[in-house]
């Protein structure tokens, strides 16, 4: 299930609900969250997905009558391959990402990090590129406001409505458990990060009912102070461990 609703007179749809894991001995798993949002006559898009999401993607994009042509905006939290790699699927749109973060990206050592070396020395030159500054009105209604820890340049953005906030975290807090013990897995920096989340935490609580989006898990409310689901868990993994094609085996990864 993905949360879909209109919030405000903005039409918000988690395309893809991130999932809060790793792989034990096979590297990350990458499975983060891509939001569409509608509004103003433009279509925002908030952060992109890995490689792996791209055919889901145009076929999740194509249920719901779009295009990545269609694609106005594309408001990048970072520069980790599983959320901005896929930026080229969005020909048309006017690419935003942090300026800190952008400048950090070109720096880091060859193949080294998660950072796709090559996609980001590309966007630097990107025609439509946005590097945006804490507090910068990056879409209409949208906040852009620094939150380092995770890299040294994520950005979380906060959708302001008369009805409420929702607050694109990004892997600033990549999911619950990182919100409520306000420690963090793969940081370059752990003070740093908590001292992000605790940021973030702050303008959740700005306003009752908003809602939090994280990089890696279901959307949240807060209830009675405690990050709060409002969505259903949908993860598995369908293996194929007999002797043809139609012998399944089905991991379902959710509580």
């Amino acid at each position: 299930m993905k949360l879909n609703e209109k919030i405000g007179g903005i039409d918000l749809d988690i395309v893809v609900t991130g999932f809060p894991g790793k792989s034990v001995c096979h590297g990350g798993l990458g499975w983060s969250t891509v939001v569409v949002l509608r509004a103003h006559g433009r279509i925002a898009v908030v952060d992109t997905g890995g490689f792996s999401m791209r055919t889901m993607l145009l076929k999740r994009f194509a249920e719901r009558g779009l295009n990545p042509k269609d694609v106005t905006d594309l408001l990048l939290t970072h520069s980790h391959h599983d959320h901005s790699v896929n930026y080229p699927m969005f020909p048309n749109a006017r690419i935003v990402i942090g300026a800190h973060e952008l400048d950090w990206s070109l720096t880091v050592p060859w193949g080294e990090t998660p950072v796709p070396e090559f996609y980001m020395r590309e966007l630097k030159n990107y025609p439509k590129l946005f590097t945006a500054k804490e507090g910068d009105e990056v879409f209409p209604g949208i906040t852009a406001y620094l939150a380092p820890g995770h890299t040294p340049g994520c950005v979380v953005y906060v959708l302001h409505t008369p009805d409420k906030d929702v607050i694109f975290a990004g892997d600033a807090a990549k999911n619950r458990a990182e919100l409520v013990s306000g420690d963090t897995d793969m940081t370059y920096d752990a003070a740093v990060s908590k001292s992000s989340i605790a940021k973030i935490m702050e303008l959740w609580r700005k306003r009752p009912g908003s809602i939090m989006v994280p990089g890696h898990d279901m959307p949240m409310v807060l209830e009675n102070g405690t990050p709060t689901f409002i969505d259903k868990r949908d993860a598995a993994i369908l293996a194929w461990y007999g002797d043809d094609m139609e012998q399944t085996t089905l991991f379902k990864l959710t509580v």
